[in-house]
């Protein structure tokens, strides 16, 4: 946990590309970043809608560890479509969004595909090992309430599926690219779904709780061309861990 403290505490203060990050197109409330006054540390200060983040108790991202085997955990059905991807530079982050239709079912319930994003450095430790990148595909059903399953990413092997988004990543904020080519998202899973869940909240502002969360524990291999070109546009972009505060965390498997 030190080590990932000091990562943070090195990679804020060295931050410079989006140092007084500007405000992103989908930017509702006050103006945040991942760096200086309107870092992770103030986020709770910025906005009353962001009370949570500094007040909540069942924040995310967490450490993964002492998950217990629970085996009748529901599958997670993915039924995602391929199609034309629209990609977004927020300010935070590069959100793409998907044509409408692909969703999971998750114990009987639809959720859909609203749009998934990337974080670097990952967000999702697991026995306080950061990964070198996330992937979180964000859901939601009918009923407003949201699922987020993140994807680990690790350097290896080039991932071709990436590769075809990374050819259209947006360099400057509110910039958009699009896919000539279809693709599906369920490229970008591993092969093996097993994986460990918890209740959290959103990530980022407004830090709602009440998420979902499935983390896949397999993971998936990005090569470190990939990963630095990621890194040129967001050097810091993931928040730091939040205690875990007694949750229960189980495994599929």
């Amino acid at each position: 946990m030190h080590e990932i403290r000091r990562f943070y505490e090195f990679a804020l203060l060295g931050l410079t590309f989006f140092a007084g990050a500007t405000a992103s197109a989908q930017q509702t409330g006050a103006p945040w970043a991942y760096d200086g006054k309107t870092g992770p540390f103030n986020w709770g200060k910025l906005d009353p809608a962001y009370k949570a983040c500094s007040e909540g108790k069942e924040q995310s991202p967490i450490d993964i560890r002492g998950a217990r085997p629970n085996k009748t955990l529901p599958k997670v059905e993915f039924h995602y479509l391929a199609g034309t991807m629209t990609l977004l530079n927020t300010g935070h982050t590069v959100q793409v969004t998907p044509p409408v239709g692909s969703y999971i079912l998750l114990a009987g319930t639809r959720y859909d595909l609203v749009q998934f994003h990337f974080h670097h450095p990952g967000e999702e430790a697991v026995k306080g090992k950061l990964p070198d990148m996330s992937l979180h595909l964000v859901h939601k059903s009918a009923d407003g309430k949201i699922v987020v399953v993140a994807v680990r990413l690790n350097e290896g092997n080039p991932n071709a599926v990436l590769a075809a988004l990374w050819e259209h990543l947006p360099k400057t904020v509110n910039a958009t690219g699009k896919l000539a080519e279809e693709m599906n998202p369920a490229g970008l899973l591993p092969a093996d779904r097993s994986y460990w869940t918890y209740e959290g909240s959103l990530s980022a502002p407004p830090c709602t709780e009440g998420v979902r969360w499935i983390v896949f524990e397999q993971q998936v291999e990005i090569s470190r061309d990939q990963l630095r070109t990621f890194a040129a546009l967001y050097r810091v972009n993931s928040r730091m861990l939040q205690p875990t505060r007694g949750r229960k965390i189980e495994a599929s498997e």
